[in-house]
Parts: structure tokens; C-alpha cells; sequence
């Protein structure tokens, strides 16, 4: 029954982790795709301005090393801490030898929870730096657009205007 159980979580464990490592590679190729367009505009732009020879190496690539580092490291890490606890609890309510051995579950758990935490945190604060430029874009996308319209619109009063001077002059 509980190698039963054991293998239901792998298989589970395993299918999220599939689903997720997909995820993630679908976002580091669009990402890489993005930065490339990013690079041939730069290196157009380069070009016309007489070169950027001091352009760093991360500048240039796509994905690095630490983006190989946390999705080989990091995503198994973090679902074998979130699997593992749940496995615990799930197994600690309806079997009491689990019970009788918790403590080294618990420190099981909290072995692998201090990495774990640590990557969680760091993911969160990304995403937190990724929100914030978000946010700093839309602010200058409004201003650029409020500025834009005001633009036309002044533009439109300064043609009326010396239409109707145009107008003046001819009678």
C-alpha cells in the first residue's frame, strides 16, 4: 500500500515536473527569441552610432548558465520538498509508524526546506522586479500617449488657426 502511494506521488511529481520544465523552456525560447530581436535592433542601431564594442557577454546570450543552473537544480528541488511534505502528511494521517518516526521527516523537511524557501523567495522577488518594470513601462506608455495627444491636438488648433488666418486674408 505505501509503495502503492509512493509511486502514485512520483508519477504525480514527475507529470508536474514535465509540465513545468515545459513551461519554463517555452519562456526561455520566447525570451530568447525576444532578446535576439533586441540584439538586431541594437546592433542596427550599433551600426548606424559607429559600434559598442564593451557590450557584455550576458548582454549577448540567451540563456546562461544560471538559467540551466536553477531549472536543473532549483525546479527539482522545490517539488521534491513540496512532494516529500505532502507525502508525510497525507501518509501521518492514516499510518501511525510515520507518526512514530516524524522527527526525521521533520528534519527531512527542513533540510530540504531551507533551499527550497531561499529559491521560492528569490522567484518571488523576480517577479516582484518583473511587476515593477511592468508598471514603470505603462507609466511611460500613458505619458507618451498623453503627450502624443496633446501634440495632435495642438497641431490641429495651429492648422484651424491659420486656416482661419488664410481665410481672413482673402476677403
Amino acid at each position: 500500500m505505501l509503495i502503492t502511494i509512493i509511486e502514485i506521488i512520483a508519477v504525480c511529481v514527475g507529470v508536474i515536473a514535465t509540465i513545468l520544465a515545459t513551461v519554463i523552456l517555452f519562456e526561455i525560447i520566447s525570451k530568447s527569441r525576444l532578446a535576439a530581436l533586441v540584439r538586431m535592433k541594437r546592433t542596427v542601431k550599433v551600426k548606424k552610432e559607429g559600434g559598442n564594442k564593451n557590450m557584455s557577454k550576458e548582454a549577448r546570450e540567451g540563456v546562461t548558465f544560471n538559467d540551466i543552473f536553477m531549472f536543473m537544480i532549483a525546479v527539482p528541488l522545490v517539488l521534491l520538498w513540496v512532494g516529500f511534505a505532502g507525502f508525510v502528511i497525507h501518509t501521518g494521517l492514516g499510518n501511525s509508524a510515520v507518526l512514530e518516526n516524524i522527527e526525521a521527516y521533520t528534519t527531512l523537511i527542513a533540510i530540504l526546506g531551507g533551499p527550497a524557501l531561499l529559491i521560492i523567495k528569490d522567484a518571488l522577488d523576480v517577479w516582484k522586479q518583473e511587476q515593477a518594470e511592468k508598471t514603470a513601462f505603462y507609466k511611460v506608455k500613458a505619458q507618451a500617449v498623453i503627450d502624443y495627444n496633446d501634440a495632435a491636438q495642438k497641431q490641429a488648433q495651429m492648422v484651424e488657426a491659420k486656416e482661419q488666418e488664410h481665410e481672413h486674408k482673402k476677403k
